[in-house]
């Protein structure tokens, strides 16, 4: 009995496809990806970040984008939505769409515990190959802790954790800063309630 060969799909016609979709797609090496959707705490955070970064960003030379940025990884092939990015040199696209973008400097990931080991380890591995990334966040959801890398060498990062209210991370590639407590807000909204009681 033959079998046929599962189609492998042109980086081409992955986007004609994810641009006509109703929800959104990673791709690599041929094979297209369904994302499934956030929770709401996973929203909460993302949309504190984002709005951490444009605040501090806004009058400079920097931006920020959401979850629906598509970026790809230019050396191994990889496409992706990361939760948060930033670019502070010009903006670099794939096309004139202007809808994937090839030169984060900042990448931020919120973890779930479906994705959690992949953007620690592969995916991780993409973005590095990355020249102009620069800095990474790797934000929990179920707990308030944050793992941050910073490049130092193309063979170099230096790691940083974080898990209190009162700290703040210095992100050296926008020159701007983010605390837990902002990042984590109304997330453990019950847990705040009972402590200030």
């Amino acid at each position: 009995m033959s079998t046929q060969p599962e189609h492998r799909y042109s980086p081409s016609e992955y986007l004609e496809m994810e641009r006509r979709a109703d929800y959104k797609s990673e791709f690599f090496d041929g094979e297209i990806f369904a994302m499934t959707g956030a929770t709401r705490k996973h929203n909460l955070i993302s949309m504190n970040i984002g709005a951490a970064f444009h605040q501090q960003l806004r009058r400079r030379n920097c931006e920020t984008y959401m979850n629906d940025m598509r970026v790809r990884v230019s050396p191994t092939g990889l496409y992706t939505y990361p939760d948060v990015v930033i670019v502070c040199d010009a903006p670099d696209f794939d096309d004139e769409r202007h809808d994937t973008l090839l030169n984060p400097a900042v990448i931020v990931e919120v973890l779930s515990e479906s994705t959690a080991s992949y953007d620690r380890g592969r995916k991780f591995e993409h973005y590095r190959s990355l020249t102009c990334f620069q800095e990474y966040l790797l934000v929990h959801q179920d707990r308030m802790y944050i793992e941050h890398y910073m490049r130092r060498t193309d063979t170099t990062w230096l790691f940083s954790e974080y898990r209190r209210p009162d700290d703040e991370i210095m992100i050296e590639a926008a020159d701007c800063r983010l605390r837990l407590a902002d990042i984590y807000e109304k997330v453990f909204a019950a847990r705040r309630t009972e402590e200030l009681s």
